[in-house]
């Protein structure tokens, strides 16, 4: 429980930061990134407590799915964009093109440890994520149907609202979901089963 605790929270830290890193590179950011920068820049609250107050209200989209948040989802609301608003605000302003090709990389590989490390804390998904299954399990329509529909539709609506489009949300596209595949396997740590009920090894006797 320790490990997966710590998993848990070092993972969301990780993954605000990457993502601020991602903005920080000015190249495009993904999707639900672009629709927090579109209402930052409308609104001028930061975009990462925007992150934070997108992530509420998504959370209650959850209801009529009938979705159950865990301690893993909240945390996720708080963590996430808090992370992101601090290191926005520490990392300084960067220029040139090579340096921001590194940033927009080392912010993706950052994403895709981060999210192989919460994701394998098993303490629920991100509210973005629950949308997206509970949508599936409600309506009957793949999860890629539904992960198309959501973000495509925040992507539209934040590159409307002035969000930053460009090459980086196309890389974070392509890139991410092979990263995550590698990380999560690697970082995976389910919760162990109550002394009585793990199965014994086959080399154990049972009497």
């Amino acid at each position: 429980m320790t490990r997966r605790i710590t998993q848990l929270l070092v993972g969301l830290v990780l993954y605000g930061t990457g993502c601020a890193l991602t903005v920080e590179a000015g190249l495009g950011v993904d999707p639900w990134t672009v629709f927090a920068e579109g209402i930052s820049v409308r609104t001028g609250i930061g975009v990462g407590w925007v992150t934070n107050i997108v992530g509420l209200i998504v959370l209650l989209l959850w209801i009529p799915l009938r979705q159950r948040p865990g301690v893993g989802t909240l945390a996720n609301i708080l963590v996430v964009g808090t992370t992101m608003q601090v290191a926005l605000g520490v990392v300084p302003p960067m220029s040139g093109i090579v340096v921001q090709i590194a940033l927009l990389l080392g912010g993706i590989l950052m994403v895709a440890v981060a999210s192989g490390l919460y994701i394998g804390a098993h303490f629920g998904p991100g509210p973005r994520d629950g949308l997206m299954t509970g949508m599936h399990s409600r309506f009957g329509w793949p999860i890629w149907t539904c992960r198309l529909v959501v973000e495509a539709s925040v992507l539209t609506v934040g590159w409307l609202l002035g969000g930053t489009v460009g090459i980086g949300t196309v890389l974070f596209a392509v890139l991410i979901g092979p990263l995550v595949h590698l990380a999560l396997p690697l970082l995976d740590a389910p919760p162990q089963p109550k002394t009585r009920d793990r199965v014994l090894p086959a080399t154990t006797p049972v009497v």
